[in-house]
């Protein structure tokens, strides 16, 4: 697909701020969302919850698509 990891400037909220915020979601949705057992028991849901991420939560930036539906657009 031609992707690169892309660097952003450490402490600059304009070019950091999806990033901070996909971590803010991933805290908020998965990592603290119930008590688990064991570090290796939550990153075992970390597959399937990327999954929901991805695939069926709707994302208000997006025009209430999922990533998988805007990236369908994008490739069409």
């Amino acid at each position: 697909m031609g992707l690169k990891a892309k660097k952003t400037r450490p402490y600059t909220p304009r070019t950091n701020g999806k990033a901070e915020r996909f971590i803010k979601t991933l805290l908020e949705e998965w990592a603290y969302v119930m008590p688990y057992g064991s570090s290796a028991a939550r990153n075992e849901l970390l597959t399937a919850y990327l999954r929901i991420y991805n695939g069926r939560r709707c994302h208000m930036a997006l025009g209430g698509l999922t990533p998988q539906q805007r990236l369908g657009q994008l490739q069409a």
